[in-house]
């Protein structure tokens, strides 16, 4: 079955980047769409950025659009989110999710099988 593996996060200040990484595995063809999502205390979970595998299209929520950057290294069979220019409010846990899809993507956690269990992204200011 699909597994998905997130690491990455950690304690970094304002402005600052950091790299998270999804290990996948299970897919047996190019058609599935993996989203990263973060969920802050308190708050409803999130997408973040969602990369449909087949098109290569990609989705930035509005706050995060020219600071973070999604990729997929098919041969390692990881997504990638990088986190530059970071602000505060960007703490949360991060978690990255997949679903087996011809194309297409969704902004909506329910949406998605199969999820990464989280890692925790802390900004200070």
């Amino acid at each position: 079955d699909v597994q998905l593996q997130a690491s990455g996060g950690g304690l970094v200040q304002a402005g600052g980047s950091l790299r998270l990484s999804c290990a996948f595995s299970g897919f047996t063809d190019d058609h599935y769409a993996i989203g990263w999502f973060r969920q802050a205390l308190g708050k409803e979970r999130e997408a973040v950025s969602c990369i449909t595998r087949s098109t290569g299209r990609t989705y930035y929520a509005d706050a995060v659009k020219g600071r973070f950057a999604i990729s997929i290294d098919n041969a390692k069979e990881t997504v990638y989110l990088q986190l530059n220019s970071l602000k505060p409010e960007d703490t949360a846990i991060y978690y990255c999710a997949a679903r087996r899809a011809s194309r297409g993507y969704s902004t909506d956690p329910s949406w998605y099988v199969y999820w990464g269990q989280g890692t925790q992204v802390t900004v200070s200011s």
